[in-house]
């Protein structure tokens, strides 16, 4: 093994491993800032309501992660201009001079335009629509006794969902979430292929450049497996305290 390959691009592999670290750690608090309140509207006994939440959970979790990596980024320019053409979009123009007078949708096409923010729209939708799952399950699991009491101390629905149902989901839903957040971690790595140089798209480049697969995807996985025990570690810790009170001493 040529560790001199490792060494001379230890710029790069730090490089990507804070953009894997960003990637990954952004899309998970977004996607867990958004799979709350769907979570709690997924627990819904009208159809009506839940359906559409549903549907977002079934795709994306029935779907492969790179598919809906390929729809966002080579998706989207298509819809753009099929949207255009109601707003009598010449074919000879080019996309940015048309857009100049729909401002929403330029916006929406300088920032999807980038491949990094394509890769966090879709890993966030991704593990958004994982978390809900994992946290409806956790609610609907609440201890029948819990919401008694709390009904017997005369508290409001949202009160009790506030103070008791989903303090007590979180802890029910953490070991779930932890594998949720390590997948997450591990199946970033398709990003490269949209061009993002993370931790796998500089260990491709290197081994293009090298061509020394082995030490150049080496160094990324021992890379990935830090990153991995610390995640393990801090999730424990997290259990450990959370679970305190059951723990028999």
């Amino acid at each position: 093994m040529d560790w001199s390959i490792i060494i001379d691009n230890l710029a790069s592999y730090r490089s990507g491993f804070f953009i894997t670290l960003q990637l990954v750690s952004i899309s998970l608090f977004i996607g867990l800032l958004m799979a709350i309140p769907l979570a709690v509207i997924r627990t819904s006994k009208n159809h009506f309501v839940t359906a559409p939440v549903r549907a977002f959970v079934y795709f994306f979790r029935g779907t492969p992660l790179l598919v809906q990596l390929y729809l966002i980024y080579h998706g989207l320019p298509i819809a753009l201009k099929f949207i255009l053409n109601f707003y009598g979009f010449d074919e000879s123009q080019n996309l940015n001079e048309a857009l100049k007078d729909t401002i929403a949708l330029k916006y929406m096409w300088e920032f999807f335009k980038e491949a990094y923010f394509c890769a966090l729209v879709a890993f966030t939708l991704n593990t958004c629509a994982y978390t809900t799952e994992i946290i409806r399950g956790a609610i609907e699991g609440t201890p029948f006794g819990e919401i008694e009491a709390a009904v017997s101390c005369g508290m409001s629905k949202l009160k009790m969902m506030r103070r008791i149902i989903l303090p007590s989901a979180f802890r029910r839903a953490l070991p779930s979430y932890g594998n949720e957040v390590i997948f997450m971690l591990h199946g970033s790595a398709i990003a490269s292929i949209i061009t993002i140089e993370d931790l796998t798209g500089v260990a491709r480049i290197i081994n293009s450049k090298y061509a020394s697969p082995y030490e150049a995807f080496i160094a990324a996985g021992i890379l990935y497996l830090c990153l991995t025990f610390i995640l393990v570690g801090g999730f424990k810790l997290l259990e450990k305290k959370w679970f305190a009170h059951l723990r028999r001493d």
